[in-house]
């Protein structure tokens, strides 16, 4: 599959005015006036966070991954804080057949040595079983830790596609923060890149000027044919599978 494509488009069906570049500079400077207001909102809203009660769990529940059955505190890797994304998962599924977000989540934070490097561990929980988790895990290339959580009580076990943070004292853990939907691009570059082309997400509910390309359903580039078409219909996949060694089209069944 490519995504790249042999031309570069020379009839765009809009875009923005041509100005000289000292216009171009104040309207920037305009708009970073609030950027910054933004920044300084979400740096209040982070010491908030920071304030939150938490609620002690029980570190011996047991998850499973490539280790064996490990309780819970082996998760945190030596480490005082925790971060995990809750991977879904359908049973018995191929894995094209996987969930999109969650892969989007997932294959942004291939790498969480700037996260250990402040003392925090990172790992994916996933309501599947480890017999499909673990090829699933190999086939998509991931190095972080996975563990199955099939059977364990909420919230450890339950509310999938939630990214959750965790602090351990000693042999106590603690639930501090937790976070779904919208709440999970903190960890998708790719999304805070794409805000800020000129043509977005591409998605129905942006704000765009008049004339710009109509938006499509969201999140509607997630999935992809062999031929790099987005599309959600049965020869798709999560856009990273294509890049997995050995990947064939899908056939519709």
């Amino acid at each position: 599959m490519t995504t790249t494509p042999t031309n570069a488009s020379s009839n765009l069906p809009s875009k923005p005015p041509v100005v000289d570049l000292a216009t171009w500079e104040a309207a920037r400077d305009e708009l970073l006036i609030r950027e910054k207001a933004h920044t300084h909102e979400g740096d209040a809203i982070a010491a908030a966070r920071r304030r939150l009660p938490m609620v002690e769990l029980d570190g011996t529940v047991m998850v499973t991954g490539v280790d064996g059955a490990v309780p819970f505190l082996d998760v945190f890797q030596g480490r005082d804080e925790l971060v995990v994304y809750q991977h879904m998962w359908e049973d018995g599924a191929p894995h094209e057949r996987q969930c999109e977000g969650c892969t989007t989540t997932a294959w942004h934070v291939k790498d969480a040595v700037y996260l250990n490097a402040r003392g925090v561990s990172f790992a994916v929980l996933t309501s599947g079983p480890w017999d499909e988790v673990a090829p699933y895990v190999e086939f998509m290339g991931y190095t972080q830790a996975w563990y199955s959580v099939r059977g364990v009580v909420a919230p450890i076990g339950e509310d999938m596609g939630h990214i959750m943070c965790f602090l351990r004292d000693g042999d106590r853990v603690f639930l501090t923060y937790s976070t779904t939907g919208r709440g999970n691009e903190r960890v998708n570059a790719s999304f805070g890149l794409l805000d800020m082309t000129p043509y977005g997400r591409g998605e129905a509910w942006e704000d765009d000027p008049d004339g710009w390309p109509e938006g499509q359903n969201a999140c509607w580039y997630w999935r992809s044919d062999a031929d790099g078409n987005f599309t959600w219909g049965p020869t798709s996949r999560p856009v990273p599978q294509w890049t997995r060694p050995g990947v064939t089209p899908v056939k519709t069944p």
